[in-house]
């Protein structure tokens, strides 16, 4: 038989050499005389091993009669990109961060990208069972949800623009054309934040749907998450044991979630010593909290109009508050997403771009006018991607669940 892969490891007797040989499926071992070995054999070399497969006992290896190395190493690094350490550890973080092109072949890494591939592969398994067409919304856009200050501009044809913060201004386009619209891509996010749930550039899950009320959305996306673990769990067992975690699944299956309003969340928070206080958002010590006092997953719902986008329909039993909710992860998953029911009334919309000082903004002038060409009631759902990466599989940082982290104050590079 033949064999392709690189050397994770190398052991040397008298008589026999050992070498791991790892590729795409996993890693055996190769057994081989000193003799028909060729010099200079090392981690991370990848070559050809030509043998029998034999089986010892009950583990499968390769009874080698040749190895040929086909790309030698330059560099050594210590620890090794392939050797088994906790390279999720902040002890390591700068050190795997600076070398990722190379540490991206380590097995806890792959492990993590492979449960990305496998989640994105389910969430858009369910958009396609439930009827969703995709809309792959454009990344320059002259609009933010925000404040500019948490925008990351750029000037294209002499025009200052920005990095999309969210596609559902353009999903709200296309709602009223499909009824129900997804979209899977990128997003970017100037802000300064460093704790385990904030990247520069990650990847949204976006949805709008039409005819569709707040209280609808709730339950199609607690039908997105359960469906979502569902399929995970019987596809997970080797990623979780390289991970070496305990996915939370189980958690995600326990629909309907429970759910608090914002008002009483900052109440129950303040009750228990934990710092909250009406108009901030929640702290991740907060969203632990909550989470633990309900043993699952909890909706906070209504949050205050001070922080919420201006896109949210307000209230009317309080107008301090919108029709929002986020899900909150359990275990230490902070927020994972948000809903919204959005606004429909062209009036309403200008007040609030008026409250959040872009009411002479030229570059919403089309998102005002979907209000006056048959708009009909709809509602949204953002979630990050390695949000939900990171809570299923019980990482300790987004960065994580991406394949190439782009990170507060971090240099880019590679």
């Amino acid at each position: 038989m033949e064999l392709l892969g690189w050397i994770r490891s190398v052991r040397r007797t008298k008589t026999h050499w050992f070498l791991d040989v790892q590729d795409a499926t996993g890693s055996i071992q190769a057994v081989i005389r000193p003799d028909s070995a060729p010099e200079g054999l090392k981690r991370e070399q990848s070559v050809r091993v030509e043998g029998v497969l034999s089986l010892r006992g009950k583990t499968w290896e390769v009874r080698a009669e040749g190895v040929q190395i086909i790309g030698d190493v330059k560099r050594m690094l210590d620890p090794s990109p392939r050797e088994a350490f906790d390279c999720f550890g902040s002890k390591y973080t700068d050190f795997v961060q600076k070398n990722r092109h190379l540490f991206f072949r380590n097995a806890k890494v792959m492990a993590a990208m492979r449960g990305r591939d496998l989640t994105k592969q389910a969430i858009q398994r369910w958009f396609l069972e439930h009827r969703f067409t995709e809309v792959t919304a454009p990344i320059l856009t002259p609009v933010l949800l925000y404040s500019e200050d948490t925008g990351i501009g750029v000037t294209v044809n002499g025009q200052d623009v920005f990095l999309t913060q969210c596609v559902a201004f353009y999903l709200e386009s296309a709602v009223h054309a499909f009824e129900r619209v997804y979209n899977i891509g990128p997003s970017f996010r100037g802000a300064e934040s460093v704790s385990p749930r904030h990247l520069t550039e990650y990847w949204h899950v976006k949805a709008e749907v039409a005819f569709c009320s707040f209280e609808e959305m709730f339950g199609l996306v607690e039908s997105m998450i359960s469906s979502v673990a569902r399929e995970l769990i019987p596809k997970s067992g080797t990623i979780a044991e390289e991970l070496g975690v305990s996915p939370v699944f189980a958690e995600a299956l326990k629909t309907p979630f429970p759910r608090i309003p914002y008002r009483e969340a900052v109440a129950l928070c303040q009750k228990h010593g934990v710092d909250a206080a009406f108009g901030k958002s929640l702290s991740d010590r907060a969203a632990n909290f909550l989470t633990e006092h309900f043993a699952s997953p909890v909706w906070v719902t209504h949050n205050p109009r001070s922080i919420e986008g201006f896109p949210y329909k307000i209230c009317e039993f309080d107008e301090e508050l919108t029709y929002t909710a986020d899900l909150l992860g359990s275990c230490g998953g902070g927020e994972i997403l948000g809903i919204a029911d959005k606004i429909t009334d062209r009036g309403e919309l200008e007040l609030r771009l008026r409250e959040k000082g872009k009411e002479n903004d030229p570059g919403y002038e089309w998102f005002k006018e979907l209000r006056d060409f048959g708009t009909v009631p709809h509602c949204g759902v953002g979630m990050g991607l390695e949000r939900l990466i990171k809570w299923l599989y019980r990482l300790p940082h987004v960065r994580e669940a991406i394949p190439f982290p782009r990170s507060m104050g971090r240099r880019i590079y590679p």
